[in-house]
């Protein structure tokens, strides 16, 4: 469960560093979204990476990374619609059915 946690709080800082400055530093240059956006990825790393070794073990290699894109998507959709404003859509829907089927294999027994 901790590595679930720390997974989905990672993902929340780099969800930030990937397209918080889309909406927030629009008018500034671009290299300043990249230093201010390399600053953010860097606290998600120092989650990141220890719940990555948390979990390696208890979970395969490729039960991490389905895992981590679900996060991603759960996290992802939240921040699309109430933080950057975007409409919520179908697709988002599909694209989770998508993910389950990922799920399903990766994790089957």
């Amino acid at each position: 469960m901790r590595t679930i946690v720390l997974l989905a709080l990672s993902n929340i800082f780099m969800t930030f560093a990937w397209y918080a400055h889309l909406k927030n530093l629009r008018a500034a240059p671009w290299y300043i979204a990249v230093i201010v956006s390399w600053g953010i990825a860097f606290f998600e790393y120092l989650i990141q990476v220890p719940a990555n070794r948390m979990g390696y073990g208890t979970f395969s290699l490729g039960q991490l990374k389905i895992m981590q894109e679900v996060i991603t998507l759960a996290v992802f959709v939240p921040f699309a619609v109430y933080y950057m404003g975007q409409p919520l859509k179908l697709d988002y829907l599909w694209a989770a059915c998508c993910l389950a089927g990922a799920v399903f294999f990766i994790f089957r027994g």
